[in-house]
């Protein structure tokens, strides 16, 4: 079970409650109304718990669990234990992650404004925002109904953020437009100068970044990532995206709709990502390029070339998949065969 000491647990929830909640139909459901009182993996689980079975490889701890109720495919109906209530559903984790977030629900802001924030008067603040100790917000900006301003977070003169956001503890933003539901994690840098330089024997001169960073809908940046402004187009960022911890994102990058960067990514200038492309971690991707639609990168790529709609890619340089894969056995037997 979470420990009380972080997470405040709503519930408990019956049976009908949770099925009319996640969509899943009832399987082995005697009784409606029995509850559970909160969720939990299979291995942890007693009889008062929810869990879900989504890996094949977790199939003995299915099999063997406690657990008094669970998520799972309907084709697993008959390896569960006896007594167990099952939710059935073709996307168990999906299930679980609706029902887990009302047993625990992100907290909503509470509406007080620390008197040891600094708040600009011509900035525009919405209604019931939480603004907490030490967070600066900047001359004319505009925070939007519900926002969260967690402590020490600075946010830069004219910056626009949507309604319902949440802006991590020590998180600095300027140059940019945030829209609504968006979670920007810990020390998150966005809106920052762009890398950009006019390079000579006789010195770098630097060039002014004029462009904004443009961030659409429910949108996740992870802690410590950094998004740069563009030096004159914007820097986009699509609705739904999802940009993990430590990434970099250049100036003039343009993500599109429900894109997933995992961590230590680099993505150079000019970039343009299409919608639901997923670049696995330490992938490197080099400026000026078009990633399609769908596209797949493996972690620790070199991208160096345009990648095609649905495409997945490996290797530094990156390559097609399945050549990917035969340039590692290859390797692999000439490794052999020195030894």
């Amino acid at each position: 079970m979470a420990d009380s000491r972080f997470f405040k647990r709503k519930g408990p929830f019956s049976v009908q409650e949770i099925a009319e909640l996640t969509g899943a139909e009832l399987v082995n459901a005697p009784d409606p109304s029995r509850r559970f009182d909160d969720v939990s993996p299979l291995q942890n689980a007693d009889a008062s718990i929810l869990s879900f079975f989504d890996n094949r490889k977790y199939l003995d701890a299915f099999v063997s669990s406690s657990a008094g109720g669970c998520f799972a495919r309907p084709e697993f109906v008959d390896r569960a234990p006896a007594d167990m209530v099952l939710f059935t559903t073709s996307d168990p984790y999906r299930a679980y992650a609706k029902a887990a977030t009302a047993y625990y629900p992100f907290d909503a802001a509470n509406g007080v404004v620390s008197p040891h924030a600094i708040v600009a008067d011509t900035a525009m603040i919405g209604k019931g925002v939480q603004i907490d100790a030490g967070a600066v917000i900047g001359e004319n900006c505009e925070i939007g109904d519900g926002v969260i301003i967690s402590s020490n977070a600075v946010i830069g003169e004219g910056v626009v953020i949507g309604a319902g956001s949440r802006i991590g503890a020590g998180a600095t933003i300027s140059h940019c437009l945030i829209g609504n539901l968006c979670l920007i994690y810990p020390g998150a840098r966005i809106g920052q100068d762009g890398f950009g330089f006019a390079m000579g024997a006789q010195g770098h001169l630097k060039v002014p970044q004029l462009g904004r960073v443009v961030i659409g809908n429910d949108v996740e940046v992870g802690a410590n990532s950094t998004i740069d402004r563009g030096a004159g187009p914007d820097t986009v960022i699509g609705n739904g995206c999802r940009i993990d911890n430590l990434v970099q994102i250049g100036h003039n990058v343009e993500l599109g709709m429900g894109c997933v960067i995992v961590s230590q990514v680099g993505i150079s200038g000019s970039t343009k990502l299409g919608n639901f492309v997923v670049a696995a971690g330490q992938a490197g991707i080099t400026g000026h390029l078009e990633i399609g639609d769908g596209a797949k990168i493996a972690a620790q790529s070199g991208v160096m070339k345009n990648i095609g709609a649905g495409e997945t890619v490996g290797g530094s340089p990156a390559v097609p998949v399945m050549e990917y894969h035969k340039q590692t056995v290859a390797l692999s037997r000439l490794i052999r065969k020195k030894k």
